[in-house]
């Protein structure tokens, strides 16, 4: 036990000071400042069977404070719920920005529903207004009446290719409580923002909920088409700015959220489960590494911190209390800006062992052909 515990107490050393700092949250919006000439922007929005939370966020993004010429472009992908429908009678009540609502029919093999949807929202916004840029937002996703002016403004004052910003979780219920705030701090730990906006670095991720793109470096990169199989569109996106010579930037935001609720366990075991096995390129000795690593990471410390106190083993209580007393203190910044009781940080090895369960579940998911099914499509390894 003496061993495993020294062996978390180093891992997390390491992780604390060699990572990125991933566990800082003071990433924000870079300093912007007006540019001389606002530039046109396409806001695409792909949605399938969205009509319930339409409500919520298209509204928001129609009310955006926009100097420049701005237009939203609403993809209806395959719905059977009238999204397409309730986004034109909201367009008709609220008013605000243009919207064009069009659906591109089912995707053609090898590609994704969502980018399929992308891609169509991109060209017709492309045949419409010549977009300098292009907002691709989750049709979940509310924002600030000047969300659209802040990104540009950061893109233009530090001229970057790309800017995303994780939009902020809801986290109502219990479950919800428990788990966002973590998969946030997973999400940092596996790109850890300040290394993803340091020019030169390999490591690239975005938050697909919003993303400002600049066309011009779209093109460059072929996207869509280039990643059109990617389930995890958004990472897969910064990576081919990123490859392409783009500059990217991705953080935090203060006021940009996603309004879908995730009421009960299921729901949030679904949205973690769906693509934990791609994220690891469906590989199972990635999937065994991975949940060894968090086995040692996250289980380790209180299992050593108990079996020593059991035992009488200062040395492993003392490396398992260490261990653990290091990983509460990184997650409590992740707590502060979810707005999370402090005292739930040490919660976090059973919060853990959920994401190593939903990991193991996402691979046997796959191998049973139901692989990143959501909303009735399932994708299996390209």
């Amino acid at each position: 036990m003496e061993w495993i515990g020294a062996g978390s107490l180093l891992a997390w050393t390491w992780l604390l000071l060699c990572q990125g700092f991933f566990w800082r949250t003071d990433v924000r919006l870079p300093e912007r400042r007006d540019p001389e000439r606002w530039p046109p922007v396409a806001v695409v929005v792909p949605a399938r069977d969205e009509a319930a939370v339409l409500p919520q966020s298209l509204p928001s993004l129609l009310a955006q404070k926009y100097p420049g010429r701005a237009e939203v472009f609403l993809v209806d992908d395959g719905s059977t719920d009238g999204t397409g429908a309730r986004a034109r009678e909201l367009a008709a009540e609220r008013g605000g920005l243009p919207l064009t609502v069009s659906a591109p029919g089912e995707p053609e093999p090898g590609w994704t529903g969502k980018l399929w949807a992308l891609r169509h929202g991109i060209a017709r916004a492309r045949e419409r207004m010549a977009p300098e840029y292009l907002l691709l937002t989750d049709a979940d996703i509310a924002h600030a009446p000047d969300s659209l002016r802040e990104l540009v403004a950061a893109a233009r004052s530090a001229d970057l290719d790309m800017v995303s910003q994780m939009a902020r979780l809801r986290t109502v219920t219990a479950w919800e409580r428990l788990i966002v705030p973590a998969f946030v701090y997973f999400f940092g730990q596996l790109y850890p923002f300040h290394r993803v906006n340091r020019p030169g670095a390999r490591t690239a991720a975005a938050a697909g909920g919003c993303v400002l793109l600049r066309d011009a470096a779209a093109e460059r990169a072929g996207l869509p088409e280039a990643i059109r199989h990617a389930v995890i569109d958004d990472v897969a996106l910064a990576r081919a700015v990123k490859r392409s010579g783009g500059r990217i930037w991705l953080g935090l935001a203060d006021r940009v959220d996603s309004v879908r609720p995730y009421p009960r366990l299921a729901e949030l075991w679904r949205m973690v489960s769906r693509s934990a096995y791609a994220q690891l390129r469906h590989r199972p000795l990635l999937l065994f590494g991975t949940v060894a690593g968090l086995a040692l990471v996250y289980l380790a410390p209180p299992v050593t911190l108990a079996a020593g106190l059991a035992r009488g083993s200062v040395l492993a209580a003392a490396f398992g209390g260490m261990a653990w007393a290091v990983m509460c203190g990184t997650y409590l910044p992740m707590l502060r800006y979810y707005g999370q009781p402090l005292w739930t940080a040490p919660l976090l090895p059973f919060t853990a062992l959920l994401y190593v369960l939903m990991t193991v579940d996402s691979a046997v998911q796959h191998y049973r052909g139901r692989g990143a099914a959501w909303k009735g499509r399932t994708y299996g390894a390209p």
